[in-house]
C-alpha cells in the first residue's frame, strides 16, 4: 500500500512539473530568429523567421519622405543579437531593429518608396516588395500603407478628420480610424491627390467638403465621400507641392507642403543641399561626355550635351548625391545647365549666356513690334482710378512703354491698350487683387464700477440766558454769558422768527457734519428751565452713505480686413480761447465716447488689431475758471486675438481711504463729553475701470446680431 502511495505521489508531482513548464514555454514571448533578403527581379523577398507563428498579420504604416516601412510586433523580442543590419539589395538598403520591452519594431530603409505584400507560412512571415509603378507623368500611382486583414470582420470606420496647419506652412490632413489594419492607398491623379480607405465606412457627418484655402497652405479643399464599401478622400492642392505621408497605430496622416520652384535645381523640394540617389564613380582620363551620359542613364534624365563640349576628366567619388556629381563635373569643366522639365541641356558657361542673351533681344525685339490689342475691364471690389495710379509710376508700372490705360469711375471700368502678354499679366493681377475684403465686428466693452462709503457725524452746541438774571451782563440791552442776545420776553423754542436764531446766533460750537454729497440728517434739543430764562441747545448731524454703481459702455464698428474704422459719441464743451489779435474766441472742446480700430486677419484665422479706445465725461462738480473740466479714459495699444475671443486690454484700480476729524482744542479730548466739540468724516471710495475687445470676422451670408 505504501509502495502504490508513493508511485502515485510521484507521478502526479512529474504531472505538476511537466504542467508548470508548458506553461512558462506558452508564456514565453515570441521572439525574431533570422532574417534573410533574396531579389527575384525587380521585386525583394525579405523572410523573417520566428520561433512561433504569428497569430496575424502585424500592423505596419509607411512614409514616403524617407522611404521606409515600419512593422510592429506584439509580444515579440529581438533574437538576431543585433539592431541594425545592412542589405543594400536593390532599393533595400539596410533594416533596424528596435525592442521596448515585450514590443519590436522592424524599420526597412529603402531608397525610394515601394509597395508590399505580406502573408503568413508557418513560423515564417513572408515580405514580397516592388517598386512603386508609376504613371506617365512620373507621379506615382499608389503608396500602400496597410494591407486589409481578411480576418478582420467587424466594421472599420473614420472616427475624426482633422485639419491643421504647420509652422513651415504645410498642410496636415489627420484621419482618425477605428483599427490600425485598414488597407490605404495614396496616389496623385493629376493635379490632385486621392486616399483610398479600403473596406472604411463614413459617419454621415463627415461626409462634406472642407474648404482651407483661409489657412494658407497648398491645399484648398480636402473632400471626404463613401464609395460603395470604401471611403475616399480628394485632396486639391494648388501650386507646386509635395506630400508626405505616414500610420501611427490607428492615425494617418498626409502632409502637403509648398515647393519653392527653382528651374537651375535638378531635384525639387523642400530640403536643402543635395537629394539625389548615391552613386560611385571610378573613372581616369574618361571622356567628360560619356560621363554625362552615364549620369543620364543612371538618373533616368533626359540630356542634351551641345557639341562644344568636350575634354576627359579624372573622376573617384564615393556614394556621392547625383545631383553633387553632376554639379562637381559643371565645375571642374567650365560647363553650365539649364533644366526644362525632365531635359537638361548642358554646354559651356560662355555659350549659353550668349544663347540666353539673343533670346532675350529677340523677345524685346518682338514686345517692340507686337501689335497692340484693347481690352476692358470691369472692377468690381476695387476702384478703377487706384489702378492708374499704379501704372503712372514708373520703376513699377505694369505696362509696356507703349502700353496706356484709362478710367471711367461712374462704372468703374478700365480700359487698357497693351501687347498681349502683357494684358495676360495684367488679367492674372487685377484677378488676385479685385476680391472682396472680409468683414470684421469689433465690439469693446468698458466697464467702470464704483464702490463708495462715507460717515460723517457732527455738532452744533448754544447756551444762553434772558438779561436780567444773574447770569445776564450790564445795562438795558444786556447781554448773555453764552451764547447771543435774548431781548424778546415772548420767545418760545418753537417761534424761529424770533431773537434767539439757535441755527446762527446762540452757538458755542459749530462743528456739524459736512458731507461731500446728500444732505446730513439733524437731531435737535432744547433745555430750559420753567421761567424760559436759561436755554441750552444741542444739535446733531450725521450721515451714513453707502453707493455701489457700474456703467457699461459698449461701443462696436464694423469694417474690412486692414481698413481703419472710427465711431464715436458725445458732446463738445465750448471755452474760450485767446486770439493773435488779443481778442477772444470760443473753441470747442470734445468728450466723447470712441473706438477707433484697424483689424488684419492672419493666415491663421486670428485678428491682429490697432486699437484705441477713448472716454471723455464732464466733470461738473470739480469747478475752474476756466470751464468744465474733462475726465479722460484712453488706452492705445496692439493686440493679437483669437476669432470671437474676448481679451481685456487695460484696467485702472483706485481707492481712497481717508478719516478726517476737526475739533475744538482740549475740550475735544476730554473723556465722554469730547464728542461735543468735534465733527470726524469716515470716507472709504473704490473705482474700478476694465476696457474689453471681441473681435469677430463676419462670414459670408451671416450677420452680427
Amino acid at each position: 500500500m505504501r509502495q502504490m502511495t508513493y508511485h502515485l505521489l510521484r507521478w502526479c508531482g512529474s504531472l505538476l512539473l511537466a504542467l508548470g513548464l508548458s506553461h512558462a514555454q506558452d508564456s514565453r514571448p515570441n521572439s525574431i530568429e533570422a532574417m534573410n533578403v533574396a531579389q527575384q527581379g525587380t521585386a525583394l523577398n525579405l523572410k523573417l523567421t520566428f520561433r512561433e507563428p504569428l497569430p496575424a498579420l502585424p500592423p505596419a504604416f509607411s512614409i514616403a519622405r524617407p522611404a521606409r516601412i515600419a512593422f510592429d510586433f506584439a509580444n515579440t523580442t529581438n533574437g538576431l543579437g543585433r539592431s541594425s543590419q545592412t542589405f543594400n539589395e536593390g532599393d533595400l538598403k539596410s533594416a533596424n531593429i528596435v525592442q521596448a520591452e515585450d514590443r519590436t519594431r522592424l524599420v526597412l530603409n529603402l531608397q525610394k518608396a515601394m509597395t508590399y505584400e505580406a502573408t503568413l507560412d508557418g513560423n515564417n512571415l513572408l515580405l514580397v516588395l516592388q517598386p512603386s509603378k508609376t504613371q506617365e507623368s512620373g507621379a506615382p500611382v499608389a503608396e500602400h500603407f496597410a494591407k486589409a486583414n481578411p480576418a478582420f470582420q467587424r466594421v472599420n470606420s473614420v472616427r475624426d478628420i482633422g485639419f491643421r496647419r504647420g509652422k513651415d506652412g504645410e498642410a496636415r490632413i489627420t484621419v482618425d480610424l477605428t483599427d490600425s489594419n485598414a488597407g490605404i492607398d495614396i496616389r496623385q491623379q493629376g493635379s490632385t491627390l486621392i486616399v483610398d480607405f479600403t473596406k472604411v465606412t463614413v459617419p454621415e457627418a463627415l461626409r462634406k467638403r472642407l474648404d482651407v484655402a483661409d489657412f494658407a497652405t497648398p491645399v484648398q479643399t480636402v473632400t471626404t465621400v463613401q464609395r460603395g464599401d470604401n471611403a475616399r478622400m480628394t485632396i486639391v492642392p494648388r501650386g507646386l507641392w509635395e506630400h508626405n505621408a505616414y500610420q501611427s497605430d490607428t492615425q494617418f496622416v498626409v502632409e502637403v507642403k509648398p515647393i519653392i520652384e527653382n528651374p537651375n535645381k535638378l531635384i525639387q523640394g523642400t530640403r536643402g543641399g543635395y537629394q539625389g540617389e548615391k552613386l560611385s564613380l571610378n573613372f581616369q582620363n574618361v571622356d567628360v561626355r560619356r560621363l554625362l551620359q552615364v549620369i543620364g542613364e543612371f538618373t533616368g534624365m533626359n540630356m542634351v550635351i551641345s557639341d562644344s563640349v568636350s575634354g576627359s576628366i579624372t573622376l573617384i567619388l564615393r556614394d556621392v548625391p547625383w545631383d553633387q556629381a553632376l554639379d562637381i563635373i559643371m565645375q571642374q569643366k567650365g560647363l553650365d545647365m539649364r533644366k526644362n522639365g525632365n531635359v537638361i541641356l548642358v554646354a559651356p558657361r560662355d555659350e549659353l549666356a550668349t544663347k540666353e542673351k539673343l533670346e532675350f533681344e529677340s523677345k524685346l525685339q518682338i514686345s517692340e513690334l507686337e501689335p497692340l490689342q484693347s481690352e476692358t475691364f470691369q472692377l468690381n471690389f476695387v476702384k478703377a482710378e487706384d489702378f492708374i495710379k499704379l501704372f503712372e509710376k514708373e520703376k513699377q508700372s505694369l505696362l509696356s512703354k507703349r502700353g496706356s490705360a484709362i478710367s471711367e469711375n461712374r462704372s468703374n471700368t478700365l480700359f487698357v491698350k497693351d501687347t498681349p502678354s502683357r494684358l495676360d499679366e495684367l488679367r492674372a493681377v487685377i484677378a488676385k487683387i479685385d476680391i472682396p475684403s472680409r468683414q470684421v465686428m469689433i465690439e469693446a466693452r468698458i466697464v467702470e464700477a464704483g464702490d463708495s462709503f462715507a460717515k460723517n457725524l457732527g455738532v452744533r452746541l448754544g447756551w444762553n440766558q434772558r438779561q436780567g438774571y444773574p447770569f445776564g451782563g450790564q445795562g438795558s440791552s444786556g447781554n448773555a454769558i453764552f451764547g447771543a442776545r435774548v431781548n424778546t420776553p415772548a420767545f418760545y423754542t418753537t417761534q424761529v422768527r424770533d431773537i434767539p436764531n439757535f441755527n446762527t446766533d446762540a452757538l458755542n460750537v459749530n462743528l456739524p457734519a459736512t458731507p461731500r454729497t446728500g444732505q446730513a440728517g439733524l437731531f435737535s434739543l432744547v433745555l430750559y428751565n420753567s421761567a424760559l430764562t436759561q436755554f441750552l441747545n444741542t444739535e446733531i448731524s450725521a450721515l451714513e452713505a453707502d453707493g455701489r454703481g457700474k456703467v457699461i459702455s459698449s461701443p462696436r464698428v464694423m469694417t474690412a480686413n486692414n481698413v481703419e474704422a472710427l465711431i464715436e459719441q458725445g458732446v463738445e464743451i465750448p471755452y474760450q480761447q485767446a486770439t493773435s489779435s488779443g481778442a477772444t474766441s470760443i473753441a470747442f472742446k470734445k468728450a466723447n465716447l470712441s473706438l477707433k480700430v484697424n483689424p488684419q486677419i492672419t493666415f491663421d484665422g486670428r485678428i491682429a488689431m490697432k486699437v484705441e479706445v477713448n472716454k471723455d465725461t464732464p466733470n461738473t462738480r470739480l469747478t475752474t475758471g476756466a470751464g468744465v473740466a474733462i475726465d479722460n479714459k484712453h488706452v492705445k495699444t496692439e493686440v493679437v486675438v483669437d476669432n470671437g475671443g474676448t481679451v481685456v486690454i487695460g484696467g485702472i484700480f483706485t481707492q481712497e481711504v481717508r478719516t478726517n476729524t476737526q475739533r475744538i482744542p482740549f475740550f475735544g479730548d476730554l473723556p465722554y463729553i469730547g464728542w461735543l466739540f468735534k465733527s470726524r468724516e469716515w470716507i472709504d471710495d473704490k473705482q474700478e475701470l476694465l476696457v474689453f475687445i471681441t473681435p469677430r470676422i463676419v462670414s459670408e451670408g451671416l450677420a452680427i446680431r
